[in-house]
């Protein structure tokens, strides 16, 4: 074997590595710790770059199709112009999106809940009279029934609040109440300084982008970073092609609950279509978080209602998840139908919604690079194409 300075650099990263994983292993605890304090330190930039990848489709879309002038790209004042309202016009479509969703079904839910709460008070003052009505109708189960309103007679609404005030006491509920607050109020603080974050990589993002290839053109060999910037921009194509597909499957499904609804006469039918095709943007499943709401807005107007329209909901979820997602979506990424079904049921086991969001483009990515590895590998071996059709 030739020791030369190449082999003998290879042979000291393997020992260091081996060392590096030895320690590791042996101090799990710690190394975990390192990784969560790291992760914490790194979650607002992180959270940023996936807010800016996200933005920059709609952003892109407006810089290309709306200010594009070709008077633009030879003045670099203007070029900067064009990429700030671009900028503006895509966060404000997008908080746009957010407060039309709110205001029309924030309304809503109060007044379902406000419905329900009444419903309850009143059938409280009712049950007496109800049960009374019930035992002169039904008299073999008459004695049960007085016992049932016997018991409800003797509850010790006083003695229930205390046992409630011992529980929050002496459980670990206001901790865990501390912690939730804790976790949300670093949660809104990592998303506010990643949305700053963001907003500064979409306004320099060419420069970024020359500076990191400098960087990795001077640190590592030439063919390695090639490869590396040739997935990089088929991840971004894939995902653009993706989160476009998505935008227009979840516009299709939205107007066909709406067209639905409004013949079969079921009410809510505009504000349950807007937050169903919202919530559709959400890969496979987000469409039944509409669905819950939507039947909960229904059941109070209407109960018999509420439950043809959870019929017509798996009615158009099939026909939306069977024929319209695979091929507008799967068709938008180059990604065969079965594969956006596993795509979307491994993202959701490994990372949940985010990885629902991302499972497909990254497949696809993964799809593509074997596709082309196969098809070198076929034509390099000199396999006869009527042996693999």
């Amino acid at each position: 074997m030739n020791l030369n300075r190449d082999t003998m650099k290879k042979i000291m990263g393997l020992i260091a590595f081996g060392i590096l994983l030895y320690v590791g292993l042996q101090n799990t605890r710690m190394v975990s710790a390192a990784l969560r304090y790291l992760a914490g330190l790194t979650a607002p930039f992180l959270i940023g770059g996936c807010i800016a990848f996200i933005l920059n489709v709609p952003m892109r879309f407006f810089e290309q199709k709306i200010f594009a002038n070709s008077k633009a790209k030879s003045s670099k004042r203007m070029r900067k112009m064009q990429r700030v309202f671009s900028l503006l016009l895509t966060l404000a479509v997008v908080l746009g999106v957010i407060v039309i969703v709110l205001f029309m079904v924030a309304p809503e839910l109060y007044s379902s809940f406000a419905a329900i709460g009444r419903e309850m008070t009143s059938f409280g003052r009712r049950l007496p009279q109800i049960l009374e009505e019930a035992g002169e109708r039904l008299p073999m189960f008459a004695d049960e029934i007085r016992k049932i309103e016997a018991d409800l007679l003797d509850v010790n609404w006083k003695e229930i609040g205390q046992m409630a005030k011992d529980f929050l006491q002496n459980s670990n509920f206001l901790s865990s109440t501390v912690d939730i607050a804790t976790s949300v109020v670093s949660g809104v603080t990592n998303t506010i300084i990643g949305l700053v974050f963001a907003i500064y990589i979409l306004l320099q993002k060419e420069n970024l982008g020359r500076q990191f290839r400098r960087l990795f053109y001077a640190v590592f060999p030439e063919k390695h970073v090639d490869r590396f910037l040739e997935v990089c921009n088929l991840t971004s194509a894939s995902f653009n092609s993706f989160l476009s597909g998505q935008c227009l499957e979840a516009f299709i499904l939205g107007m066909m609950f709406f067209i639905s609804m409004s013949a079969l006469q079921m009410p809510y039918a505009l504000v349950i279509a807007v937050l169903i095709g919202v919530t559709a943007l959400i890969p496979i499943f987000g469409a039944f978080i509409g669905c819950i709401v939507g039947a909960f807005l229904i059941l109070i107007a209407s109960p018999m209602q509420a439950l043809w329209f959870i019929v017509l909901f798996l009615v158009l979820q099939q026909i939306e998840g069977n024929v319209i997602y695979p091929r507008v979506v799967g068709g938008s990424v180059g990604l065969p139908s079965i594969w956006v079904l596993v795509a979307v049921t491994l993202g959701a086991s490994v990372a949940g919604v985010l990885g629902i969001l991302f499972a497909i483009p990254v497949v696809s990515v993964v799809y593509t690079l074997l596709r082309e590895y196969v098809r070198d590998s076929i034509r390099e071996r000199g396999i006869a194409e009527n042996k693999i059709q």
